[in-house]
């Protein structure tokens, strides 16, 4: 079984992630974008029982704009390290926070509000998978 290590930016948070992501890909809702602070979120998805804090857990700082996202960053850095979804199960460790993850991105998601439009033979789709709460619509690259 696979782990891989991560941390915030300035390394006061650190934490692992055990096992197989649950998917990977791309997310392009304007609510990544803003908390990012870029034109697309590379997201990896684990069952929330896969990540585990390992150092730190007292300088983590959570912000949730809705019920469905609590957005955790280092209070000492800022560093952005992950998104728990609770209703989901899931945890979004940001791709660029794992290293060593080899990163595999399957889906495209909420690409109707992209704002960089990218064409890599990857799926687009309109918002989520049907299964998570979406239309499961596909967008034409």
């Amino acid at each position: 079984m696979s782990t891989y290590e991560g941390s915030c930016f300035c390394g006061n948070v650190q934490f692992s992630v055990t096992g197989d992501a649950a998917a990977m890909g791309y997310c392009h809702c304007d609510s990544c974008r803003h908390w990012s602070a870029g034109p697309v979120n590379a997201f990896t998805l684990w069952k929330t029982e896969n990540v585990k804090v390992t150092k730190g857990a007292d300088q983590i700082g959570t912000y949730n704009k809705t019920t469905r996202s609590y957005r955790k960053w280092c209070k000492n850095c800022g560093g952005h390290i992950f998104t728990e979804h609770p209703g989901w199960g899931l945890t979004d460790v940001y791709a660029a926070v794992l290293p060593d993850l080899p990163f595999q991105p399957a889906v495209h998601v909420f690409y109707e509000e992209t704002r960089l439009p990218i064409k890599d033979g990857v799926p687009k789709m309109k918002d989520i998978p049907a299964e998570m709460g979406g239309s499961g619509q596909t967008l034409p690259e």
